[in-house]
């Protein structure tokens, strides 16, 4: 745990990714941005497990490239310079996590941001991916121009999924901002 303890969606993220995720596991980081949940999973899943991690940047794909170099983790990431709704071009199931970080890279171009489309059409085919008991975490960021249709879209898509299939949770701190990043979190029943 970080020294935030559970401050925001992406910690609450990273905690429920580290009770699926194991050594061995195969995951995806559906968005690297600067690479510091690629890093995680990298971690997690250890030498005998593989991360595929996604971004339309190359400065995404290069800023977690260098991270995972400098940890000793390279060879565990595959990292694709792609969208996320191409998903299901790359990578082959099952895997226990698949870990979505919306909106624009911190410190990189604001006008280029995750769409409501291709968010919605990456959460369709991880969920396909899905192993039973896996976990499809989403941090929303509704702060930004866009962000708020983009998480009216995943909402409303997450919600129709069907409750004998997936557990569907939405986490939000209570004491901060209505426009604060939040989680909705994904389960497949077992």
């Amino acid at each position: 745990m970080s020294s935030d303890g559970l401050r925001g969606g992406t910690a609450l993220a990273r905690f429920f990714l580290r009770e699926v995720v194991g050594e061995g596991d195969r995951v995806v980081d559906a968005t690297c941005g600067n690479g510091h949940d690629t890093l995680l999973l990298a971690e997690l899943v250890g030498p005998d497990g593989k991360v595929w991690g996604f971004d339309i940047q190359g400065e995404a794909i290069a800023a977690t490239a260098t991270l995972l170099e400098g940890a000793g983790f390279r060879e565990r990431v595959e990292l694709l310079h792609a969208g996320h709704e191409q998903l299901d071009k790359f990578v082959s199931g099952p895997v226990v996590a698949v870990v979505f970080n919306l909106g624009y890279l911190p410190g990189g171009e604001k006008g280029c941001v995750t769409s409501p489309r291709n968010t919605v059409a990456a959460l369709a085919q991880g969920i396909k991916l899905l192993a039973p008991g896996g976990r499809i975490c989403i941090v929303l960021y509704t702060g930004h121009p866009g962000g708020g249709e983009e998480a009216e879209s995943v909402e409303s898509w997450a919600a129709g999924l069907s409750p004998k299939e997936f557990h569907v949770w939405g986490c939000r701190q209570m004491n901060r901002s209505a426009g604060a990043p939040y989680l909705i979190m994904i389960e497949k029943a077992y």
